[in-house]
């Protein structure tokens, strides 16, 4: 009875060993394969980053985009450190230099690797304020740093 009791916990362990091997490289394979649809890559942002957009876009950020993506968009949220999930730097204006509005409206409406995406709770607008609102961080940061190379005396 022993025996079949050992060999049993042995195949079962085994069985879990591979199952998570096979739901990591499935997980690793789905990223890889990440790809936005050209019509999408595309699309242009019909709304202007206006203060009104970017108050818009704000208020959804904090609720929804922060926790991973950090207040600032430094990406240093508490989710994503607790998920030890390595996050773009927003502020940084070669982060996005290479992606569209429309790749990053795909992101934010379908997600991506870990990410949900925002799907049917944000409309058209909302989507494209987020993408403004985004953008508006490596601004904000070029800005700022203009101004204290400006004060060095």
């Amino acid at each position: 009875m022993w025996k079949n009791s050992a060999f049993l916990l042995l195949f079962l362990a085994g069985l879990i060993a591979f199952a998570q091997d096979n739901s990591k490289s499935g997980q690793n394979a789905a990223q890889s394969e990440f790809k936005i649809p050209p019509e999408a890559a595309k699309e242009v942002n019909p709304v202007k980053p206006t203060p009104e957009s970017l108050a818009r876009a704000k208020k959804t950020y904090s609720y929804d985009c922060s926790m991973c993506h950090g207040a600032n968009g430094d990406g240093k949220g508490d989710l994503a450190g607790d998920m030890k999930v390595p996050m773009l730097d927003y502020r940084d204006p070669k982060t996005l230099k290479e992606k569209t509005d429309g790749e990053l409206a795909y992101i934010i409406k379908n997600g991506k690797g870990e990410m949900p995406g925002e799907g049917t709770r944000a409309n058209a607008e909302r989507t494209w304020d987020l993408v403004n609102y985004i953008r508006s961080f490596a601004k904000k940061d070029v800005a700022t740093a203009a101004k204290s190379k400006d004060q060095t005396p």
